[in-house]
């Protein structure tokens, strides 16, 4: 399969916590669905420690993982909120 296009889309999309709605990321989405996974590459501005914990809550919201070769986190479900 094709890897994601590094570029991406221009909009973006601010990423919080649900529970303490804390932010965690500003990221480039492409599309009208719901967020599933976040590609590394395409996160603008980071605000977590390590990328998978809740800065507030120390709440797991996200997995490490590889999808099509390339390292994104796959987002648990109903754990942040996406605007």
């Amino acid at each position: 399969m094709a890897k994601p296009n590094k570029k991406g889309p221009t909009k973006t999309v601010d990423i919080s916590c649900t529970r303490c709605k804390a932010p965690l990321f500003k990221y480039r989405k492409g599309g009208k669905g719901s967020l599933i996974k976040c590609f590394k590459e395409r996160i603008v501005k980071d605000f977590t420690q390590d990328q998978l914990h809740c800065p507030n809550c120390e709440q797991l919201f996200a997995r490490d993982t590889l999808i099509r070769g390339t390292p994104a986190l796959k987002i648990i479900g109903n754990k942040v909120t996406c605007k």
